[in-house]
């Protein structure tokens, strides 16, 4: 019998035409709602690989299940939702997509910031309402972006991506990183510092660090209370790098001027959840990676990678590179 695969998420047909043409492929037929999780687990038994999306829970029963798996594709760059030491315990290879997507989320983190400062979805509303009666010199005045201090917290190659589009608006840019990036430096003028230097100094403080145990709430009570009162939150990484209670907090006192969101603790987020009801917050469907060029892009990189597994070749891209020397 053919190899098995299983995609969580209904996918284009020409997509995936290359898997289906080798392999026995199954695929949950819809695209705007999870597979339950026990189809999920029950697919996982009998799957040679998985493909899988962000919100799908990859878990160490889950992977130890699957008795036939071999590879996990997953559509992200992120992988804070596989437990990868259980998978390379298995001997089961996890896959991501880097580079395909650095531009796109780039451009899409940089618009937050654009969106957030100049209160255009506040203003769009506004007009949509028919609340817009007369002109006012401070209608909906916002905050320049131009010559302002930009914080990147994570200085991956998104991170690289948005401080050039920082430097395009004669932004000081600051970074704060695990390790420093000479050539970012050389490159972009970007300044290396501490975290609560760059909390201290910055106009827009961009999160884009990876989640892990130790940036779990790396914004939190303490770190808004550092922030400028003028200063605005941009959080394009993960929904929990962010203390939503303590942010909540900070907006609604005013500790900070706005914020713009493209990721949350739990998605999607709900409709009464109090972050949607402050007027100085976007908040947007994670939708970072969300071109179609680039979605198409990430989903060739996962069938590419799965491919090469199951013909018994190295995947392109690998989260837990150990294995390989295995």
């Amino acid at each position: 019998m053919k190899p098995y695969i299983y995609i969580t998420r209904k996918l284009p047909e020409e997509a995936v035409k290359n898997l289906q043409a080798s392999f026995q492929v199954n695929m949950w037929d819809r695209d705007d709602v999870a597979v339950p999780e026990d189809i999920l687990l029950a697919e996982s038994e009998k799957a040679h690989a998985l493909l899988t999306v962000v919100s799908d829970q990859i878990t160490g029963d889950l992977l130890r299940a699957g008795k036939n798996l071999k590879v996990v594709a997953n559509m992200a760059v992120g992988f804070d939702n596989i437990d990868v030491e259980a998978a390379t315990k298995q001997g089961i290879y996890i896959c991501n997509t880097p580079d395909v997507l650095t531009e796109t989320t780039a451009d899409l983190t940089f618009a937050l910031l654009t969106a957030a400062a100049r209160r255009i979805v506040e203003a769009a509303e506004f007009v949509k309402e028919g609340n817009w009666k007369s002109w006012s010199p401070f209608l909906l005045a916002g905050q320049d972006i131009y010559n302002k201090t930009i914080g990147i917290c994570g200085m991956g190659k998104i991170g690289e991506g948005v401080a050039r589009r920082a430097k395009g608006f004669g932004m000081e840019i600051l970074y704060h990183n695990r390790t420093r990036k000479p050539e970012t430096e050389q490159e972009l003028g970007a300044r290396y510092c501490s975290f609560d230097s760059l909390l201290e100094s910055s106009d827009f403080v961009v999160s884009l660090t990876p989640l892990t145990s130790e940036t779990r709430h790396l914004f939190n009570q303490s770190a808004f209370r550092k922030m400028k009162p003028s200063a605005i939150f941009i959080n394009a990484s993960r929904g929990a790098v962010a203390d939503e209670e303590a942010l909540v907090h900070a907006l609604k006192t005013r500790e900070i001027a706005g914020a713009g969101l493209d990721v949350f603790v739990e998605e999607p987020i709900s409709a009464d959840h109090p972050l949607l009801k402050l007027p100085n917050v976007v908040a947007l469907p994670h939708i970072g990676s969300a071109s179609l060029e680039t979605r198409m892009a990430m989903i060739s990189v996962c069938v590419d990678n799965i491919e090469r597994v199951l013909k018994g070749k190295e995947p392109r891209t690998i989260v837990n590179p150990g294995l390989l020397q295995a």
